[in-house]
């Protein structure tokens, strides 16, 4: 019997794994939340499918998300970034994910974790919609509103309520699985 899942995926395998996968699963280790994070903020104005299908360049180029390293990022490895055709050639974007690394650190110093300070946005558990059909969910929210405007005044860039409310939904803190598909009870 074939697994029923979420529309956006279906016919790919690359989605499909990383919808069975991933998507919706809580997360609440700081380096994969950085990681979403980034990933996010590329694909912001992007299909989320070239982001995936750029994901191992994307771990290779930017040291395997290590947001340390990251943080010390100087001109110099910007530039040799923007030469990086297996990534999204974006100079606001890769100058952004060096802002975003040391405000990434400062979020760690201030709350002892980044996961503390964002799951506090859905009081440290996932908010479980009932969306029937995935184009009936969401782009936004009051919450994501918050989120992204907290963040940006912390010094992140790229982070729109959008891309804000699409990492909470990668990153599990929603669930926007549809009620029909087969991950929706399981995360």
């Amino acid at each position: 019997m074939e697994k029923i899942r979420c529309g956006w995926c279906a016919g790919d395998e690359l989605y499909e794994a990383y919808h069975d996968q991933e998507w919706g699963v809580p997360v609440k280790n700081d380096d994969t939340l950085f990681e979403f994070l980034i990933l996010e903020t590329f694909q912001a104005g992007l299909s989320w499918i070239t982001i995936l299908r750029k994901r191992e360049n994307f771990r290779r180029a930017f040291d395997n998300f290590d947001y340390e390293k990251i943080a010390k990022y100087d001109e110099l490895k910007i530039a040799s970034l923007l030469q990086d055709a297996g990534i999204v050639r974006n100079k606001l974007k890769v100058s952004a994910t060096v802002t975003n690394a040391q405000a990434f650190i400062e979020v760690q110093r201030e709350f002892g974790s980044f996961s503390k300070y964002i799951w506090g946005f859905v009081d440290g558990k996932p908010i479980k919609n009932s969306v029937k059909n995935y184009k009936d969910a969401p782009a936004n929210t009051e919450i994501s509103d918050a989120l992204s405007k907290d963040l940006k005044k912390r010094g992140f860039k790229f982070v729109g309520s959008t891309v804000i409310y699409a990492n909470m939904q990668a990153t599990g803190m929603v669930n926007d699985h549809e009620i029909g598909c087969f991950r929706y009870d399981k995360v």
